[in-house]
């Protein structure tokens, strides 16, 4: 049978109160498959459930040890959450997390010029594994002890990974502050369809995927949701609204089941003495994703291939702004060619104090093309409504590009039609509409 089907038939068995029969499935999985980690935690949580604590201690401890020599740290993380819970001491297991994966460890690949880091791969779900046989109902004391002690077991798995590769943004730390964040992490395992964080919250705070997998996904105003990612161990998700300080832009819930990692602002705090490292480590990484998002979905980059996508965003400059901060300023001569990154920012025609708003530009939104295609001064103000995050591209390097490439030439003579039609509606007084198909991002 394939380990997959046989999986699911031990949640099926766990559903209907069957222990005796979920054990003896778990434990002929981890007989064939050893390196199934998830499955040894399954039995370790069924010996919970169980009530019998000391054997579940013992394979919660077997899976931290296997998850921390075999490149898993953040998934020993809820197995040191599991085994404090049942009055354990785990601040061993924190200091062997800590001296591994914190800053300066010979394990952690440093990049470039050095092998990459790996972790213990999961087996084939489409492994062939012999079930047991099931026909009478096994003695759960009795199939409780034998699973508990194959999964358990700390026989050999085969050879751990010589380095792992870094934790997102806790590997910035030294062992002392990256011991400190972990004690402040808040484990959550949550069940199928479980959310996380809801669209337009605010954010106080981020969360990394330990196991399992979440979705997500926005919400229009009609409550019809579209999906934007899948994401599963190793992700980040939510830092954006707590760097920027801003509502939520998505949402996020559980596919399945999903033990995720939460860091709030007392585990920030409790890196003190490197926590301007680790703002830095969590903008960095924001922009970078940011920009990965929007290099694969921004109409702007669609005339290049990946390679010259990377190419091209390495010519732009990224800064930040203050909210208030004027970008261009009408009658202004255009300098480049803006793309917003994060934040939002307002279009602004008239002079103080009679402004009036034409458009507000959010992610991924160009602004500044207009002096540029058609040789004149600014026609509109750009300010920042918050704090925001932009890509700036110098306009010789924007009119090479316009030179050597018509169709990005016709996508901006477009655009700035479209831009002074709106002007034009505005200043007769007219409503100006926003068209779904100006929205970049």
């Amino acid at each position: 049978m394939r380990l997959a089907d046989l999986k699911t038939q031990a949640l099926r068995y766990l559903v209907l109160g069957d222990l005796g029969r979920a054990f003896r499935l778990y434990q002929a999985i981890i007989a064939a498959q050893p390196s199934d980690l998830d499955a040894r935690m399954k039995v370790a949580d069924l010996l919970v459930t169980a009530r019998l604590p000391d054997l579940a201690k013992r394979v919660y401890a077997a899976v931290a040890f296997y998850d921390i020599q075999g490149g898993r740290p953040l998934h020993a993380l809820v197995c040191c959450q599991a085994l404090s819970s049942l009055g354990a001491p785990i601040d061993s297991l924190y200091e062997s997390l800590a001296v591994l994966y914190g800053h300066g460890s010979p394990k952690i690949a440093q990049g470039k010029g050095t092998r990459p880091g790996a972790r213990l791969s999961p087996p084939d779900p489409d492994a062939d594994v012999a079930p047991p046989e099931l026909a009478q109902a096994p003695d759960v004391a009795a199939a409780a002890r034998d699973a508990a002690n194959v999964a358990a077991s700390t026989a050999d798995l085969g050879d751990f990974p010589e380095l792992f590769p870094p934790v997102p943004l806790l590997s910035e730390l030294g062992p002392e502050s990256f011991a400190r964040v972990l004690k402040e992490i808040r484990v959550r395992r949550l069940p199928h369809g479980a959310p996380v964080i809801r669209e337009g919250e605010p954010g106080d705070a981020f969360y990394l995927v330990a196991g399992g997998q979440v979705r997500v996904f926005n919400t229009d105003a009609l409550g019809r949701q579209t999906d934007l990612a899948r994401l599963s161990e190793g992700s980040i998700f939510g830092e954006l609204a707590l760097v920027a300080a801003q509502p939520r832009l998505a949402s996020v819930s559980v596919v399945n089941e999903a033990d995720l990692l939460e860091m709030g602002i007392t585990a920030l705090r409790a890196a003190a003495n490197e926590l301007g490292q680790l703002a830095e480590a969590l903008n960095r990484f924001t922009r970078d994703r940011l920009l990965r998002n929007l290099l694969a979905t921004s109409p702007l980059f669609r005339p290049f291939n990946p390679q010259q996508r990377v190419d091209l965003a390495r010519r732009f400059t990224g800064h930040d702004v203050a909210p208030g901060t004027d970008l261009i300023r009408e009658g202004d001569v255009g300098r480049g060619l803006y793309v917003v990154l994060a934040g939002e920012v307002e279009v602004l025609k008239g002079e103080e104090p009679f402004e009036s708003t034409l458009a507000t530009l959010r992610v991924g939104e160009v602004f500044g093309e207009i002096a540029l295609v058609r040789g004149t001064v600014a026609t509109a103000t750009v300010r920042a409504a918050r704090q925001s995050t932009v890509l700036f591209l110098a306009r010789d390097y924007f009119e090479r590009l316009l030179a050597a490439l018509p169709e990005m030439r016709s996508f901006f003579e477009t655009l700035t039609e479209e831009r002074l039609r709106d002007a034009d509606q505005w200043q007769n007084g007219e409503e100006v509409v926003e068209e779904d198909e100006r929205v970049l991002v």
